[in-house]
């Protein structure tokens, strides 16, 4: 495999590990500290239920995880404003709300990965839990964001 594809691979897995760390948090208020010990030392790279999990790229998902708790008012008041009339960050799902913050935060923050990147990135993890529509909704939702942030 070529750097290039591994970096991918391990960012992709990062993402994904990102978005469930950051769902646990809000189903559990795991502190962060703990919450990253666990992800470090039992889910990154582990074989869970008989699935090998990817290596990802630790400073990466440790980035997101962090980044998008530190910026979640801002990220959320982005998403919010780009709800359909009457709807609210609350109506969302939690798993679908924590695919569009890491995804958010990705294109406020990381300034390094192309918009085609990340927003394809969060496609894939949404697919990862949902169907095709709720995937389209992610691509919508962050590419409308990426228009407000990256111009």
């Amino acid at each position: 495999m070529s750097r290039t594809a591994a970096r991918t691979k391990a960012r992709a897995a990062a993402r994904l590990a990102a978005v469930q760390a950051l769902y646990q948090h809000e189903m559990e208020g795991t502190v962060l500290p703990a919450l990253l010990h666990e992800f470090h030392h039992h889910r990154l790279g582990a074989e869970i239920e008989e699935a090998q999990y990817a290596e990802a790229d630790v400073d990466f998902f440790d980035d997101l995880v962090t980044g998008t708790h530190a910026r979640q008012g801002e990220i959320d008041r982005l998403i919010e404003a780009k709800l359909s009339t009457g709807w609210t960050l609350e109506r969302l799902d939690k798993p679908m709300k924590a695919i569009l913050r890491a995804g958010c935060y990705e294109l406020l923050a990381r300034e390094d990965v192309p918009v085609g990147a990340a927003i394809s990135s969060y496609v894939d993890v949404a697919h990862a839990f949902y169907q095709k529509r709720e995937a389209g909704f992610v691509n919508g939702l962050l590419d409308n964001i990426a228009k407000d942030v990256r111009g």
